[in-house]
């Protein structure tokens, strides 16, 4: 990946992630919306938006959704904001590394306290 699009896809995470912190005042959204990634095209055309939050599936989608129809209010932020001659589309997509993280962290306290418990047996 070249480095302009590296920076482009920095720049669009740190203000996207602004813009929710700041600006944004959906109560759909919750208190955490994080912006884990942006992945933009080599054209930069469009933009993939990974986001996370903890929650339902419902509140997955409803979060989803919302960010869809607010793509507009964010391109406009953004053409404000960035010197791009042009500001990608965006597309939300979610991104559950965060729970999968979470997972694997209790497999591995289970794993850790129950080998202790076989520890203390014998």
């Amino acid at each position: 990946m070249g480095h302009r699009i590296e920076r482009v896809n920095s720049l669009i995470r740190q203000e996207i992630s602004e813009l929710l912190q700041r600006q944004v005042k959906d109560p759909r959204l919750g208190n955490f919306v994080a912006v884990t990634d942006v992945s933009t095209s080599p054209d930069l055309r469009q933009a993939k938006i990974f986001v996370s939050r903890i929650g339902s599936e419902e509140e997955k989608q409803e979060t989803l959704s919302v960010l869809a129809a607010a793509s507009g209010f964010f391109r406009n932020e953004l053409a404000k904001r960035l010197r791009l001659r042009h500001i990608p589309e965006l597309n939300f997509q979610w991104d559950d590394s965060i729970e999968q993280g979470d997972y694997l962290l209790q497999l591995i306290d289970e794993v850790s306290s129950d080998s202790s418990a076989e520890q203390h047996k014998g």
